[in-house]
């Protein structure tokens, strides 16, 4: 078993590698953090939505259901902003809009993780995580 260093960018990778393959669900190893990006993505309509499977021994799993629409995946392209080695922080004023709005950052705000689109309303900045287009 190896350690996974940017569980993030893995869960991310895993969602990328997933619609590139056309599956209809993937799975990874769950968390509070995972979750609310989960939980993001699932508000802003790029994925179907998630659950969470206990398992009797080892972690409990995300199952992630991946959106497509007539046959095309719903993200069409999902990167890593802020790295565990490279932290990327923004004021709302400093975000601006991923291609010309089509797109969403995900943030971590204090006010837990939002897309940009509603930490503008919220008028809170935090750290960079994703992009999704």
């Amino acid at each position: 078993m190896s350690v996974v260093t940017d569980t993030l960018g893995d869960m991310l990778t895993r969602i990328r590698n997933g619609q590139m393959a056309r599956m209809p669900v993937v799975s990874c190893p769950a968390s509070r953090h995972r979750k609310d990006v989960l939980e993001t993505l699932t508000r802003e309509g790029y994925i179907r939505g998630f659950s969470e499977t206990k398992k009797t021994k080892g972690p409990a799993l995300l199952q992630i259901e991946l959106k497509y629409h007539e046959g095309e995946p719903g993200i069409r392209k999902i990167q890593r902003v802020s790295t565990p080695g490279r932290r990327v922080y923004k004021g709302i004023g400093d975000l601006d809009r991923v291609f010309n709005g089509l797109g969403i950052y995900i943030l971590s705000t204090p006010r837990g993780v939002l897309s940009d689109n509603e930490a503008r309303t919220q008028h809170v900045g935090g750290e960079v995580l994703c992009r999704v287009f």
